[in-house]
């Protein structure tokens, strides 16, 4: 009888369990284990939850730390029918509270750290709740909880069998946020995510030398896994057996301890995290040559870019959205390989398409816009892994695919070898003087000036021009950087690669740049804050 293979979780962590049983997971030196010992840890998971009353259907939240705790459910939960949902611990208290009854969660998993954060909530709630907490020491376990995490584990079934599952089967479920209204939740059945895994490691896998990402590296996120799934690398990296390390908290002194202990050789984070990582103290005593590190969730400035490969690291953009699952394209890493010239410019552009996805370069009436590197147009995209929709928000869900195409809300340009460069986001594009600026344009000419840490501009409202551009720069210790940025802005002017109004009206120096709740500048915080007068 012909057997109806399925495209599920599960299939992804036996590929893993049979290509090195032996080889290992480590979590901040605090666990180390084999993947034959995670794979039998999946199943007490599986089995536990499953006597706790949770099997197909549930809806199982977590917060905790990148740990291997996470990377374990991200296996059993699914596997077990239910639906994993990631709770973004960097959100208020009230949109987490709206995310957990939105989502309809009937278990919660939670890190004894974000239980101020949990508790007051319970009671506005609007389910019964099976409760675990998670912790890296012996812990009280607090009233109401069913029990704490490995005490929990330690009662399963090694041996635990996980139901035969359709692969549309809801698999997992998270929230991201917009400029207005309530989080949207996304979510993804166990064939997106696993036809994602084959497709991002389509990508990565036939790169030449050194680059992209094989079995032999040393994996590890900088990404909060509760952030489209780590950005499906953990789960990439489990199906192909590779060497995981887990960091916990993202602390600059253990990440750089876990780099240089376990030669730690791939990872992926906002640039603001490798930014924290580089100009950490002692971070010039690590040797981080060996590193691949991709960089996404905001653009790779060209400074940062250039920091980094003077640290031998092969750094590379990459760009996607929570809705995409999340990778949509990946800087050309075959064009860096052995190049022995500047390619700065590669790394740093949004990238060529990965498998399996279609991607264009759209007017507003949908027609394609010349794929000549200059004019600009929204990109939509189309792939077998992006969500269906928003859950129960037909009109949000009308709006992202609207003419049959994923909108992205990116504006960006599509060059003849399909090279694509994003050039802002619709809403944060400045238009002055009937031109439009792109602000990433202008974030990574700054970024490049000597003693700047970090750049944002965005168009603040004029009553001449309709917008002008506003810069703040993040200086260096010791160093004065506002009439080196203005400089740096003029020269591309002369250069032709800016036009006349994209000189700033302002360029101020501050202490700190808002950002969001997964590290990405925070746009809307700024415009804000200047216009109150409150940014410092």
């Amino acid at each position: 009888m012909h057997h109806d293979y399925q495209l599920t979780i599960g299939t992804l962590l036996h590929t893993g369990l049979t290509a090195d049983p032996d080889q290992r997971i480590t979590y901040a030196d605090q666990v180390d284990m084999t993947y034959s010992e995670f794979g039998q840890r999946v199943a007490r998971l599986g089995s536990a939850l499953t006597a706790l009353g949770l099997g197909q259907g549930a809806v199982i939240a977590v917060l905790d730390y990148d740990s291997h705790r996470y990377l374990e459910c991200f296996f059993a939960v699914p596997m077990m029918g239910a639906t994993l949902h990631t709770v973004n611990i960097r959100l208020s208290p009230e949109q987490v509270l709206y995310t957990i009854n939105h989502a309809e969660d009937d278990a919660i998993l939670v890190h004894e750290d974000f239980l101020p954060l949990l508790l007051p909530l319970l009671l506005r709630i609007a389910r019964p709740m099976r409760l675990i907490v998670l912790s890296d020491r012996a812990v009280a376990v607090p009233d109401g909880f069913v029990g704490e995490y490995e005490a929990v584990l330690a009662a399963g079934d090694p041996t635990h069998a996980f139901p035969d599952l359709a692969e549309t089967t809801r698999a997992t479920l998270f929230y991201t946020t917009g400029t207005t209204g309530d989080p949207k939740g996304v979510s993804y059945s166990h064939r997106q995510l696993v036809l994602h895994s084959l497709g991002v490691i389509a990508c990565f896998g036939p790169v030449p030398g050194r680059g992209g990402f094989k079995r032999d590296d040393v994996y590890m996120p900088l990404t909060p896994l509760f952030h489209v799934h780590g950005w499906g690398f953990p789960l990439i990296a489990t199906m192909m057996g590779a060497r995981q390390v887990y960091p916990g908290r993202y602390e600059p002194a253990r990440i750089l301890g876990l780099i240089g202990k376990h030669g730690v050789t791939f990872s992926h984070c906002v640039p603001t995290i490798l930014a924290m990582v580089l100009q950490a103290p002692g971070s010039e005593a690590v040797d981080l040559s060996r590193w691949k590190v991709i960089i996404g969730g905001s653009a790779l400035p060209e400074g940062l870019a250039r920091a980094a490969m003077a640290r031998g690291i092969d750094i590379h953009a990459g760009y996607g959205m929570s809705e995409t699952c999340p990778v949509l394209t990946i800087a050309d890493m075959d064009a860096t390989q052995g190049a022995t010239g500047d390619t700065t410019s590669v790394r740093i552009a949004t990238g060529k398409s990965i498998p399996l996805m279609q991607l264009r370069v759209v007017a507003p009436d949908m027609t394609d816009v010349p794929h000549d590197g200059v004019t600009t147009g929204e990109v939509v995209a189309r792939a077998p892994w992006l969500t269906d929709g928003y859950l129960r928000n037909d009109v949000g869900t009308a709006a992202l695919w609207a003419g049959g195409w994923l909108h992205t809300g990116d504006v960006g340009t599509m060059a003849a070898d399909g090279t694509l460069r994003l050039t802002d986001r619709l809403k944060d594009v400045i238009k002055s003087g009937g031109e439009w600026i792109s602000s990433l344009q202008l974030e990574s000419i700054v970024s490049a000036v000597p003693g700047v840490a970090e750049a944002a501009a965005v168009g603040m409202p004029d009553a001449r021009w309709g917008e002008r551009p506003v810069i703040l720069v993040v200086a260096k210790p010791g160093t004065e950087v506002e009439a080196p940025a203005h400089a740096a802005v003029a020269a591309a002017i002369a250069a032709g690669r800016l036009s006349k109004w994209a000189a700033p009206e302002r360029v101020l120096t501050v202490t700190t740049i808002p950002k969001t709740s997964v590290g990405k500048i925070d746009k809307k915080a700024i415009r804000a804050a200047l216009a109150a007068g409150n940014i410092a």
